[in-house]
């Protein structure tokens, strides 16, 4: 459990993540308290765990879920919001039939996208809403939604655990704070 309270092992999984070209500004540890991701997937077939490219492939449409209370590393980069498990988590996915009128962007797949990698990143121009509330112990609890619907329950620590493993956890939660409430 230590791990997760350490910077760089936060950098390392946050980095799998960040689009090529950016860098990473500022990432802390939070935690999820709730999350809905959506999205819509184009010229794909779906396996057990991702989807594939294919010409003759549909429309796919996804809803990712996940109730329980876990451990996350949420950073922004210039141009995007990154959002990680700190471990592995279960998700509900639903699929279905892509919903008329729901205004969303279909993805075309051009390579392989495993399941657990949708919804840990979005574009901080496709934030819709961000809302704070202060929360125990010096803690804010962040509602953020997207454009497409996507949205999670975040709650923003005071302290990065305990001992040194996060030294900038207050500032880098600070530049979060304030970036994503530039939206």
């Amino acid at each position: 459990m230590s791990e997760i309270f350490d910077e760089t092992n936060m950098r390392q999984i946050l980095g799998k993540h960040i689009p090529e070209g950016e860098t990473l500004l500022a990432g802390i540890h939070g935690i999820s308290q709730e999350v809905q991701i959506r999205g819509i997937f184009g010229k794909c077939i779906r396996t057990e765990d991702k989807l594939i490219p294919d010409e003759k492939g549909g429309v796919i449409a996804l809803d990712k879920r996940a109730y329980s209370t876990h451990d996350v590393y949420i950073g922004i980069t210039q141009h995007s919001l990154v959002i990680a498990g700190c471990e592995r988590n279960q998700y509900l996915y639903q699929f279905g039939d892509v919903p008329d009128g729901i205004g969303m962007d279909v993805q075309e797949i051009t390579s392989e996208l495993f399941l657990a990698d949708i919804g840990t990143r979005f574009s901080l121009a496709d934030i819709q809403s961000c809302k704070y509330k202060k929360g125990w112990m010096g803690s804010v609890k962040c509602f953020l939604t997207m454009k497409n619907g996507s949205y999670f329950k975040l709650i923003f620590p005071k302290l990065g655990g305990l001992g040194k493993g996060m030294p900038h956890h207050a500032e880098y939660r600070e530049a979060i704070i304030q970036r994503l409430s530039e939206n």
